[in-house]
């Protein structure tokens, strides 16, 4: 029966497609294998904290479904998500100049939240976001 664990990266051989996780609880090394991660094989790196199923193998410990859990909290929405935030920063910017501003805040703000993400991947998330808020008049067309 398999058990969800977290851990950290101890190493990972992105070529090799393997590698091994440090669990929170226990002394034993956990295998990882390329196969078996959920995100880009490229974002795990020494020290990444993963949450994943424990499972014995044929050789002992292993991982499955390792997934990244990300740390950075600075740039998450407060508690009760915009709804939680006073009445005029919920309106938003409404002149094009504010959208503007807002769109290099946001690109801003996903540079510094998580580190691994790709340029690509930014600007997709930004895009998703500015769609968002313009389809609720947060933001100017």
């Amino acid at each position: 029966m398999a058990v969800l664990t977290a851990g950290k990266v101890l190493r990972f051989d992105e070529v090799r497609g393997y590698g091994f996780i440090a669990p929170e609880v226990g002394d034993e090394d956990v295998f990882m294998h390329a196969n078996d991660l959920v995100d880009e094989k490229y974002l795990y790196q020494e020290g990444s904290q993963v949450e994943f199923f424990l499972e014995m193998g044929e050789k002992g410990p292993k991982a499955s479904n390792i997934r990244l859990v990300h740390q950075s909290t600075s740039h998450q929405l407060p508690r009760g998500g915009l709804a939680a935030r006073p009445a005029a920063a919920a309106a938003g910017p409404r002149t094009t100049a504010e959208a503007d501003a807002f769109r290099q805040e946001l690109t801003e703000a996903l540079l510094d939240s998580v580190d691994s993400l790709t340029g690509d991947q930014i600007k997709r998330v930004r895009d998703r976001v500015l769609d968002l808020a313009q389809a609720r008049g947060w933001i100017a067309s």
